[in-house]
């Protein structure tokens, strides 16, 4: 069985938004050699401030010119990552373009993979609410092609979480700690290896994972 791989032309491109923290992360590319990031520490004024910055981002570009959008869907602060969801949502839905909903703690996977070219399983641990953790194992590939999800995002007490890495043989440990909004590249690159294979979700299918019940942070 062949596998149409499927590409974006050079005039089109995609869009990453990432929000899970108050910290705003954009990137942009048309996979052809021209791809663009930048993340900003907004803090509080991430809400009020993300569509000017998202403007000036894609600037010369247009909103026409965005075949698809990628967001972070969590984990992560509830406000932040609502923000996000909600605006790749409401531009998917008026720009009728696939909005790819990617896992946070995937594309801090994806980029330690990418950085090392290493395929050896990562587990990923992040702090959740209530003494908690949130939690994922990734396994990467040699050629960066895709990325399993041996354990997809969980929420854990710490306990079980240590429980869950002692059954595992072979991993690297990466906690997220800071800095996660410029994994918004990853993000988009995620959303387009899925592109690729064709996949095309509509805006009402991402969804944030809050991963527990919401709390304000």
């Amino acid at each position: 069985m062949i596998t149409e791989i499927n590409t974006l032309t050079t005039t089109k491109y995609g869009l990453a938004l990432h929000t899970t923290t108050p910290e705003l992360g954009l990137a942009m590319s048309n996979f052809a050699g021209e791809t663009r990031s930048q993340v900003w520490d907004l803090g509080r004024e991430l809400s009020s401030l993300i569509h000017q910055y998202l403007i000036e981002f894609i600037e010369p570009q247009t909103w026409t010119d965005l075949s698809f959008l990628a967001v972070a869907k969590g984990p992560g602060g509830f406000t932040g990552t609502r923000i996000g969801v909600v605006l790749a949502r409401t531009l998917g839905q008026q720009l009728d373009i696939p909005v790819f909903a990617i896992s946070t703690l995937a594309a801090i996977a994806f980029s330690e993979i990418s950085k090392n070219q290493s395929t050896k399983a990562i587990a990923v641990e992040m702090l959740a609410q209530r003494g908690q953790v949130f939690g994922a194992i990734y396994q990467g590939h040699p050629d960066s092609s895709r990325l399993t999800a041996l354990l997809p995002d969980t929420v854990f007490t710490p306990e079980a979480w240590q429980k869950v890495l002692v059954n595992y043989d072979s991993y690297r440990l990466v906690k997220a700690t800071s800095g996660l909004a410029a994994t918004v590249t990853s993000i988009l690159e995620l959303a387009y290896l899925e592109w690729q294979q064709g996949k095309r979700p509509d805006w009402v299918e991402a969804l944030p994972y809050y991963g527990q019940h919401p709390v304000e942070n």
